[in-house]
């Protein structure tokens, strides 16, 4: 094996040194459509613990026998083949469809390393249990890649196999998403390879690779988060300038409320014209000490009183009166108690100053929250 070893790894450093190899190509239908049969097993592809190395199957489903290839399942055909022959210490393969192994791959911002396996080529054996096995691809792998392996005969090998046109066995490559349907193929490695030439070989791809695909997912999730802050601005906007329409709407009222208070004594002056100066006079003494009376008592009134306005996220308003020694708690239990749909986990928001009333704000009364004598809210749904 070690000449053909050598052999393999000058022509592939020959077909490297100018660049790691990168082509597309579109993906067959037959792997596109369908949803993983694996997940109807109950298989976690998770694994335990944070580390995705397990194969966690549920009590009723139990692993056919090897012998038995027409029973088992597509996605198991590789893996249990696989280590009928050469054991379980391997790099973690992801027994999923190859597109499910795509998609985690790209959620977890790493590479996919696939691998066809043909069981009968010569070189297969030396490069399964020297190359593949060893204690140094195995980890490597394990922590920089999502791995999937297929049977290269068979299912969603055979037709990877057919798309990526392999010249020789054992075949491995670096994959990842491309726009559409399309497949980036990073890398390609054929042929026998030593352990640290394999592991050389990733490195590369990862750094010089890395940074291309790297720069396109920060620029995405940029671009993102500045959708978020444009659309936060939008809201707490839409909600300052319907803050203001209340206020302009609640004004006139207020003025309207003033004016009928001053024109009443007036009003009733005129009902009575016949009464004498001296019962004019009584009258207007007893007004005059009265009023301060009544104005005083509104005032008091009025201190112990908070109206607060409720915004709802779909537009609708609530306004409702609390006693300022209320807690912020029954302003929440007040919402709670409209049953209205679609109010589920939520916290209330002042915007000016912008102030979260949560938890920590429960037990402090409305004048300690700054939410005396008046206060607009808004409701933000979890």
């Amino acid at each position: 094996m070690s000449s053909a070893i050598r052999e393999s790894g000058r022509a592939l450093a020959e077909a490297t040194c100018h660049g790691i190899v990168r082509r597309m190509v579109s993906l067959p239908r037959s792997i596109i459509g369908g949803v993983s049969r694996v997940m109807g097993h109950g298989i976690d592809l998770m694994g335990i613990g944070g580390r995705r190395n397990q194969h966690l199957l549920q009590p009723n489903f139990q692993l056919p026998h090897p012998q038995q290839p027409e029973m088992v399942p597509e996605e198991w055909a590789f893996l249990t083949s696989f280590e009928q022959q050469y054991g379980s210490s391997h790099p973690f393969f992801y027994v999923c469809r190859f597109t499910d192994a795509l998609k985690m791959a790209e959620d977890d911002h790493k590479f996919l390393f696939m691998y066809l396996h043909s069981p009968q080529h010569p070189f297969t054996y030396s490069f399964c249990s020297e190359t593949l096995c060893s204690e140094l691809v195995t980890q490597f792998l394990d922590a920089n890649f999502v791995s999937w392996g297929a049977l290269a005969d068979r299912g969603e090998g055979l037709h990877m196999a057919a798309t990526l046109r392999p010249g020789s066995f054992p075949f491995c490559a670096v994959v990842a998403p491309a726009s559409g349907d399309s497949l980036a193929v990073l890398q390609q490695i054929e042929g026998p390879i030593y352990p640290a030439e394999l592991v050389e070989i990733l490195q590369r791809t990862m750094e010089e690779q890395g940074l291309a695909f790297g720069s396109s997912s920060r620029a995405v999730e940029e671009e993102k988060r500045r959708a978020d802050r444009r659309l936060r601005e939008e809201q707490d906007a839409a909600y300052l300038a319907a803050l203001q329409i209340d206020e302009e709407k609640s004004r006139p009222k207020d003025l309207r409320s003033e004016q009928v208070v001053q024109k009443k004594p007036v009003q009733a002056a005129k009902h009575n014209p016949s009464k004498k100066q001296t019962g004019k006079k009584v009258k207007e003494a007893t007004t005059v000490t009265e009023t301060p009376h009544n104005e005083t008592a509104n005032e008091e009134k009025d201190s112990r009183v908070t109206q607060i306005l409720i915004r709802f996220p779909n537009g609708e308003r609530r306004e409702h009166s609390f006693s300022v020694m209320d807690k912020v708690q029954s302003v929440y239990r007040y919402i709670d108690s409209l049953g209205l749909s679609g109010v589920g986990n939520y916290r209330l928001i002042s915007s000016f100053p912008r102030r979260v009333y949560s938890v920590e704000e429960m037990g402090m009364t409305l004048k300690d929250a700054c939410l005396h004598p008046r206060a607009s809210l808004f409701l933000e749904l979890l």
